[in-house]
């Protein structure tokens, strides 16, 4: 008897299980808003399942204080490697949280475009007061980037928005996946967050919703030095994990900048510098550092066996493989069923006894694509009790 695949997904996190179906919709020739639709016809996991820390990705403190750049040199600095990055002088720039305008007003003399996204109200009249020196290249809104399209809420208001909504009233429109970046990101991720945000933009990378439904929107971020390292981790690293697979599997990642935590500002809720307590725990994340990385999704991220509707499944398998992180490839293979362990190893020519942590990001992908790939039957990765609960 066949289990559809809608059923199984639907309980995705409940046992040790994925399911790939025959039916996966295929992704090419398919336009950036249409990818949104084929996602949404299919279950999504929820914060909870899956790799979520909690039930909300969102910050419980809304005090939360801030990092801003108030360097000039610093903002001057950055322009400069963007520019090198990118030739295109009149790019257009989404900007998280821009608090007193140094970064925004250098893209500005660069000849950018800038949509300044600002969650703090202390911080919007010097905003807007930039924008009535040039006119048509500055847009500010009362927004959190790191807040849109928040999953599981009811009325949405600034700083909260939808990406929809945001999108739409500034003119913004889809690019299909294999065109240039539709526009260019740049922020810093909030300090106590970084880890839950990675994974809900990963969400939205892999299910081509929120920001992404709009093309391969680029991002270009100032993170911690230790999670950056877990990005880019491989199999050599004790570091390496679903999150470094995920990511490099989706993106070009690049580093373009380190820079000292203490050139940073933070700012709390009020406008004003926040002021450390204890002076040892200030010195010690004054030495700490602050990396600039640039995130590109490929053009080749999605192909016929990985969709934004199976994405989801290939989450899964990565978190059981490194739940077992020391087991070898072919007992992690005989543990799926009914998959043809023999079969899928010759296929993707990789020795059964070696490690599944060995196994690079790419590897990751060719391993779950060659399943997918093998129509012997709609089900693997499936647990005979939770066979015996949907039968």
């Amino acid at each position: 008897m066949s289990v559809p695949r809608l059923m199984l997904s639907s309980l995705a996190g409940a046992g040790r299980f994925c399911v790939l179906g025959s039916g996966a919709a295929r992704w090419k020739s398919v336009r950036a808003r249409n990818r949104r639709g084929l996602s949404d016809l299919h279950p999504q996991l929820s914060p909870s399942q899956g790799f979520r820390d909690s039930p909300s990705w969102m910050p419980k403190n809304r005090s939360e204080p801030r990092s801003y750049i108030t360097n000039p040199k610093l903002a001057t600095t950055l322009v400069q490697i963007l520019q090198k990055e990118n030739r295109n002088r009149h790019q257009l720039f989404l900007e998280c949280n821009p608090g007193p305008g140094i970064l925004t007003q250098a893209l500005l003399e660069s000849q950018a475009k800038v949509i300044a996204l600002e969650c703090n109200r202390t911080f919007l009249p010097h905003l807007q007061s930039l924008r009535t020196k040039v006119t048509r290249k500055l847009e500010v809104v009362h927004c959190d980037f790191f807040k849109l399209d928040p999953r599981n809420s009811g009325i949405v208001k600034p700083p909260i928005m939808l990406s929809e909504t945001l999108f739409q009233n500034l003119g913004i429109e889809a690019l299909p996946w294999s065109e240039d970046n539709p526009l260019r990101v740049v922020g810093i991720f909030p300090a106590k967050n970084e880890k839950k945000i990675l994974w809900k933009l990963l969400y939205d990378l892999y299910s081509s919703t929120s920001i992404y439904s709009y093309g391969r929107v680029q991002l270009n971020m100032f993170i911690a030095e230790k999670e950056y390292e877990k990005l880019v981790a491989d199999p050599q690293n004790n570091l390496y994990q679903p999150l470094s697979v995920l990511w490099q599997v989706a993106c070009e990642i690049k580093l373009l900048h380190v820079e000292p935590w203490s050139s940073f500002s933070v700012y709390n809720q009020v406008g004003g510098p926040k002021k450390s307590k204890n002076k040892e725990s200030l010195e010690q994340i004054n030495k700490q550092n602050m990396c600039f990385i640039q995130l590109t999704p490929l053009q080749n991220l999605f192909t016929e066996n990985l969709t934004s509707v199976n994405y989801d499944i290939f989450f899964h398998m990565l978190k059981q493989c490194f739940m077992k992180r020391h087991a070898t490839l072919m007992d992690h293979l005989q543990s799926l069923s009914p998959v043809n362990a023999v079969a899928i190893l010759k296929e993707i020519e990789k020795d059964g006894d070696m490690k599944i942590t060995d196994l690079y990001p790419e590897d990751f992908k060719l391993l779950f694509e060659t399943i997918e790939s093998f129509r012997e039957s709609c089900r693997w990765l499936f647990d005979d009790s939770l066979e015996d609960i949907i039968l």
